[in-house]
């Protein structure tokens, strides 16, 4: 028994197939081909997607990976900056004094050189992306009248909302004490 030789009877096959087949079997592989070639781009095109979103998601970690650190210094600076508003005035010109400040200012100055950014409030429309309301007074409505803590973005994003009291229309009320309310005579 002699075995044969597949490839021979391929190539006899094909020589013995006519012309339309032939041609009919042409395109088919042709277009089985092109799936193929179409297949292998759309996986190219994938793998230079993710490329790409895997060297943004990285470099954005490298961006916001000290987030948890400035937040976490965020309170000192809070602190720090109400110790030297509170100071009283027999302390001020005191070389220590003048060494808090010192301080105070080079931490914000590491703060900024990493991309924290104060949030501007006082004065400006309420925004609620930017601050979070949590008062409301007679004063212009829809604005910021006053910060009771301070908010900061890194690299444009927000990672700590303002605290702030709000205007809710009306006129502001009086300050406390003054002479325009007169008490009732006895």
């Amino acid at each position: 028994m002699t075995a044969e030789d597949p490839l021979e009877n391929d190539t006899e096959n094909r020589t013995s197939e006519d012309p339309t087949a032939l041609a009919s079997r042409l395109e088919e592989e042709k277009a089985r081909a092109e799936s193929h070639y179409a297949s292998w781009q759309r996986s190219a095109a994938d793998f230079v997607n993710y490329r790409r979103r895997a060297e943004q998601e990285r470099s954005e970690s490298i961006r916001f990976g000290n987030a948890s650190l400035i937040l976490h210094l965020l309170p000192v600076i809070d602190d720090l900056e109400r110790a030297l508003q509170n100071l009283p005035k027999e302390l001020l010109g005191l070389t220590w004094v003048d060494g808090i400040h010192l301080i105070h200012r080079k931490l914000a100055a590491v703060l900024e050189a990493q991309g924290t950014r104060p949030i501007e409030a006082v004065g400006h429309a309420f925004d609620p992306n930017l601050h979070e309301a949590v008062l409301r007074e007679p004063g212009d409505e829809g604005k910021v009248l006053s910060e009771l803590q301070r908010g900061y973005t890194l690299h444009g994003r927000v990672i700590r909302p303002s605290l702030v009291k709000v205007g809710e229309g009306g006129a502001p009320a009086p300050p406390y004490g003054s002479s325009s309310e007169s008490p009732a005579p006895g």
